[in-house]
């Protein structure tokens, strides 16, 4: 039990949140190294095309998305001190070795320098071997990255279950989520800047032993509530609130330290609405991490370590961070002024927020007629809209799970977001090859060329939060608690 005893509560549960937040930054800080390096510095090496950034991306993907499959039972199994610290540790170890692709393919064919590797004439037998194997290389490392990532979000949920009443948790989990757009945010500031003084590969050596660096803090300052020298009496009631309406929903602290199966979890039409509601909607937030830098290259030839294309990503997730932060209040106001219980009011933000990527629909046609400007505020909206649905859906499985098998669900819910990512980036990538073949001959909306297919994707992204909540309120209509026996 604690060692603290004093009246006043302890706020030890906001180091936590400010932990996972933390966490959570340095891995989309790492994730987005490739996005901002690859068409400006990386490409030119390697001569990418955009069907192999793609596959590069949506293999990441798949990657993530298996290993998210299995991520929520290795914490589950591990505890949450120690399947948090070898998530991060991995996937810092898979963010460093990106730094060696360039002098691994190099050494296959023989080649001096960088000169050598970019004066490999465009279209050769070499260019396709060194765009082949730097590919396969990029993909080991992202496989490694992938590995450790997929750990993030079941180990926080599980700790934001672990520190939080229910009616809290929404909101400290979009205080911690809010880290994946200010890892957004800081890495248009950072890394473009860092890649263009020291060397793409510098940029992924900092970032990534950023993570070993909070896991040197984790093992100090972690520890479950009713074990932490930091949590007090008042705190830990307050934490431990929902214990009496747990028991009786009858779901009995012997029922939470069961472990959920795969089997088993699939059963429950509980999961398969998370998992959908998921799938639906990753892959627009990952499109938009992943090409967004390429796309303001692309159509308005701004590259990313310019000072205007650092402005625009600044500005693009300086939106999301600061509108998204709302996105897990919405339904606390829900549940505490209008008095409704905290899933209804947690679906009923999610509808709202599911109607703003419809912004998305205008995002071309007002950059070709207001610029760069236009579509960098309009993604900010979109992005601000998907991380405060990505709040909530969330916490929807510490409302409706016990706690034992929390990670567990988060972990099958991201493998099914990690598979819808893996469709857009791997579709887009090849259809923005297709585009760019085809020309004037490729038409859609009004668009040719590139900006057509641009058009397509961002008319998916549009009605993908629609769909998604429409197939989960059809699943799950109402608060229906699952009690594991």
């Amino acid at each position: 039990m604690s060692s603290v005893t004093t009246n006043k509560m302890t706020n030890w549960r906001w180091v936590m949140c400010a932990m996972l937040f933390f966490a959570t930054t340095v891995n989309y800080l790492d994730r987005q190294v490739l996005s901002l390096t690859w068409k400006e510095f990386i490409a030119p090496e390697f001569h990418w095309t955009d069907s192999d950034y793609g596959t590069i991306t949506g293999a990441f993907s798949v990657f993530y998305a298996i290993f998210c499959l299995f991520a929520g039972k290795f914490v589950d199994w591990m505890g949450t001190k120690k399947g948090y610290l070898i998530a991060i540790v991995v996937w810092s170890l898979g963010a460093v070795l990106h730094a060696g692709c360039g002098w691994v393919t190099m050494e296959a064919y023989g080649l001096d320098n960088l000169e050598e590797l970019r004066a490999v004439e465009a279209g050769s037998a070499l260019a396709s071997n060194v765009a082949m194997l730097s590919v396969y290389l990029f993909l080991a490392c992202r496989m490694i990255l992938g590995l450790g990532e997929a750990g993030n979000f079941p180990a926080a949920i599980k700790v934001t279950a672990e520190y939080f009443p229910k009616k809290d948790r929404a909101f400290a989990t979009s205080i911690f989520n809010s880290g994946a757009s200010v890892g957004a945010l800081a890495a248009p500031a950072t890394i473009p800047l860092l890649a263009k003084a020291l060397g793409w590969e510098m940029a992924f050596i900092i970032i990534g032993l950023l993570g070993f660096v909070w896991a040197g803090i984790w093992i100090f300052v972690y520890d479950k509530p009713a074990e932490s020298k930091f949590v007090n009496e008042a705190e830990l009631r307050y934490v431990n609130q929902d214990d009496e309406e747990e028991k009786a929903e009858e779901v009995k602290v012997e029922a939470e330290e069961k472990q959920l199966s795969f089997a088993k979890a699939f059963t429950y039409k509980q999961t398969w609405s998370f998992a959908f509601g998921k799938f639906m909607t990753d892959g627009v937030w990952w499109f938009f991490l992943f090409w967004a830098p390429a796309y303001f290259q692309d159509q308005f030839g701004i590259k990313a370590s310019d000072p205007q294309g650092i402005a625009l990503i600044f500005t693009l997730y300086a939106i999301v961070t600061v509108i998204s932060l709302f996105g897990g209040y919405l339904p606390k106001i829900f549940v505490e002024k209008k008095g409704m219980e905290p899933y209804a009011g947690r679906m009923r933000a999610m509808l709202i927020f599911a109607f703003f990527p419809i912004f998305a629909l205008f995002a071309q046609p007002l950059g070709g007629i207001y610029g760069p400007w236009a579509v960098a505020i309009i993604i900010g909206i979109v992005g601000a809209a998907h991380q405060s649905w990505s709040a909530n859906i969330f916490s929807t499985t510490g409302d409706m799970f016990p706690k034992s098998a929390v990670a567990t669900i988060t972990g099958i819910g991201a493998m099914a977001g990690g598979v819808g990512s893996f469709l857009i980036n791997k579709g887009s990538g090849m259809l923005f090859d297709h585009a760019a073949q085809l020309g004037e001959a490729f038409k859609f909306a009004g668009f040719t060329g590139k900006p057509a297919a641009y058009m397509i994707v961002f008319c998916i992204c549009a009605v993908a939060y629609l769909i998604g909540w429409s197939v989960m309120k059809m699943l799950v209509p109402k608060y229906e608690p699952v009690v594991v026996k």
